[in-house]
């Protein structure tokens, strides 16, 4: 099929092979087994991501409960100028969930001044292995009312 060069003015033949649009059975088959292989990595990964998510809000709730606990017990400090030891347990609601909660008090080698560890957990059975552990101090009023 002869062309003519628009800058030349000449007529030349083109001998090149009829080219074909589309892809051949090889590269179809390449393209479906990477497919293949990508597809589930992602979905796996996707997967990992929500449980992390699912943990870190968790655990974000259970150190909010623990940080409550701790709140009340510096109130009951404010209130009745003392600190009761031993163990304690308890239930609290947050978002939507049952949260369990163990505190247990300890006085410290310093004379009015308490160790309190509070656990969380979002089962009635996990004391444990909770969820968070929190560890505070506080310090009994004096009966001067100073601190």
């Amino acid at each position: 099929m002869p062309r003519t060069d628009p800058l030349r003015g000449e007529t030349t033949r083109s001998f090149a092979p009829r080219t074909f649009l589309g892809f051949t059975l090889v590269e179809v088959m390449v393209a479906l087994a990477v497919v293949a292989v990508a597809l589930p990595a992602l979905l796996v990964t996707l997967s990992q991501q929500l449980d992390g998510l699912r943990y870190l809000e968790d655990r974000t709730h259970a150190q909010w409960v623990a940080a409550n606990r701790l709140a009340e017990l510096r109130l009951v400090v404010g209130a009745k100028g003392s600190l009761q030891t031993g163990r304690i347990s308890g239930i609290e609601e947050l978002a939507g969930r049952s949260w369990y909660w163990w505190s247990e008090g300890m006085e410290t080698e310093v004379p009015g001044f308490f160790r309190y560890e509070i656990m969380v957990s979002d089962r009635e059975d996990g004391e444990a292995s909770p969820i968070h552990t929190l560890d505070g101090y506080l310090a009994q009023e004096r009966s001067n009312g100073a601190r």
